[in-house]
């Protein structure tokens, strides 16, 4: 009876967390994650806007004349709307983050409903334009997760190079990224350093790193796109 009760419980579990983790982590059903076509990379950014680090972040962007990808959290949206107007004035692409950084697999499926729901009200009262893309904390997905695929496209990426830690600074970030890029790439970077697990101040490595990435994609021939350029997908109006 004691064996029956457990599986009855961890069944659930399993169900809630693993079961989306294996769909889309090793078939990547339901979301997107890499282009199969030409020469091209998106460069994407998780847990802002963030008063420090944002700003310079958009002065790089500018300067290399890249359009990237931000999914913001909405508390951090509403707290700092002129640089949620910043990037969408400069031609970048704006999805959601979650309104907290949480993971999905610690909320009931209308929790998350409601955090997306609030943080598109958010984007759309700054920009004007409603968000058509969700890239979940961590790309933590629970089973409920895909019914919001009628509301938006879940991103998550293909290239990660830890950028959270400090550890080997900008030089281990910039290894990472030219070791792992290449053609398809969905590349995912935090301009932030707010979210749990993050080091202090782990953005100015990964700025530092990025000018470096920035000049390389320029030798190789790549062309940056926005995540909607990349899967053919607009706003939604």
């Amino acid at each position: 009876m004691g064996e029956f009760l457990l599986w009855g419980t961890l069944l659930p579990i399993f169900a809630y967390w693993a079961v989306p983790g294996i769909i889309t982590r090793i078939f990547g059903i339901g979301i997107f994650r890499k282009s199969e076509g030409g020469r091209e990379i998106a460069l994407t950014f998780d847990d802002g806007p963030d008063p420090s680090f944002t700003p310079l972040l958009l002065d790089l962007l500018q300067k290399y004349g890249v359009k990237a990808t931000f999914f913001v959290l909405g508390s951090q949206a509403k707290t700092y709307p002129e640089l949620i107007a910043r990037m969408h004035e400069e031609g970048h692409l704006i999805g959601m983050h979650n309104y907290v950084h949480r993971t999905n697999w610690l909320m009931f499926p209308w929790t998350v409903k409601r955090q997306l729901q609030e943080t598109a009200a958010i984007i759309e009262d700054i920009t004007g334009k409603k968000p058509a893309f969700y890239r979940p904390p961590w790309g933590l997905l629970n089973l409920f997760d895909f019914r919001l695929r009628k509301q938006y496209q879940l991103i998550l990426w293909s290239v990660m190079a830890g950028d959270w830690s400090c550890k080997g600074g900008s030089e281990r970030i910039r290894r990472q990224l030219l070791k792992k890029m290449k053609s398809g790439s969905v590349i995912c970077l935090h301009d932030s350093d707010k979210a749990f697990g993050a080091d202090a101040n782990s953005p100015t490595y990964m700025l530092e790193a990025l000018e470096d990435v920035l000049k390389e994609i320029y030798f190789r021939n790549y062309i940056c796109k926005r995540i909607d350029e990349m899967t053919g997908m607009k706003y939604r109006s």
